[in-house]
């Protein structure tokens, strides 16, 4: 791989997945719609384009290539669709980022689990379904139409010091302000990702021939129960769980929620230890 596109690569663990391609000496393309401004200087190259509109996608890749293209913003066949027509023959391989979120609850389910090969495919927007059934359409698509390689990376919620959606500071503020916090099921399990992680894992596997749907995941799971001690220990507050619905909760998870990393684990990545960051990560979010 000497040249790669990104969409969706100015924040969060997009920025981890531009860093470790510049790292390698990659030259990156980034694609946005430049309403804001990113870290990385002159070292990219970037496109401004509406990833959500087809005729402005095809007008702005006119007439160049690239190795690997990255798509962090595809949510429903209509978005997979719109890379298909716009970049097939532009680009030799596709790596896009899934999610945990394709499969209905289970304990360290493996990606047999949602087969999108033939799962059946409608095309739809992403606002018209939800994101589940969105995520499930856009792999449908891909598997099911596209000629190119295609690589989706399907991750559980991420986690890391530049969280814009402040999901597990959400439960930080609630320690230290001594507000209860709902979950329906305390013993449910789940399983995490850091930021840098998953950026590191898109930027490794874009270098292998594997196609087809991956987990990827840290080692380890953590039910809700042991999540809130932990917050607890690194705020000095008691957390109070509570079962009443009536309160904001994101991790409101019914049942255990965790899949397996075990392919990628053959293929040769080493995954961290959810042991080992996550408590450190909780008491960066408690200063």
């Amino acid at each position: 791989m000497q040249s790669a596109l990104v969409f969706g690569g100015t924040r969060f663990f997009g920025v981890n997945l531009i860093e470790s391609l510049l790292e390698k000496g990659i030259m990156v393309t980034v694609a946005t719609r430049q309403n804001g401004t990113d870290p990385f200087g002159d070292r990219v190259e970037r496109l401004k384009v509406d990833r959500f509109d087809e005729s402005s996608v095809m007008a702005a890749v006119e007439g160049k290539e690239w190795d690997v293209v990255f798509d962090q913003l595809c949510f429903s066949s209509e978005d997979a669709a719109i890379i298909t027509k716009a970049l097939e023959g532009k680009m030799k391989r596709y790596v896009f980022t899934s999610t945990l979120s394709v499969y209905d609850y289970g304990k360290k389910m493996d990606e047999g689990e949602f087969d999108p090969f033939t799962y059946e495919l409608k095309m739809v927007d992403r606002q018209e379904v939800s994101y589940q059934e969105g995520k499930r359409q856009a792999e449908a698509y891909f598997f099911q139409r596209a000629t190119f390689p295609v690589v989706a990376m399907r991750i559980p919620i991420v986690l890391g010091e530049a969280d814009y959606t402040e999901r597990l500071l959400h439960y930080v503020k609630s320690a230290k302000e001594e507000k209860p916090v709902y979950f329906p099921n305390p013993e449910a399990e789940m399983c995490f990702v850091h930021q840098r992680e998953a950026g590191e894992f898109l930027s490794w596997i874009a270098e292998t021939n594997f196609t087809g749907p991956i987990n990827v995941c840290a080692n380890g799971y953590i039910t809700m129960k042991e999540l809130m001690a932990l917050v607890g220990e690194k705020t000095g507050k008691d957390v109070l769980i509570t079962l009443e619905d009536q309160l904001t909760s994101p991790y409101a998870i019914e049942d255990t929620w965790s899949m397996s990393n075990e392919k990628a684990t053959k293929l040769g990545y080493e995954f961290t230890d959810l042991a080992e960051w996550l408590p450190d990560l909780i008491d960066y979010l408690a200063k």
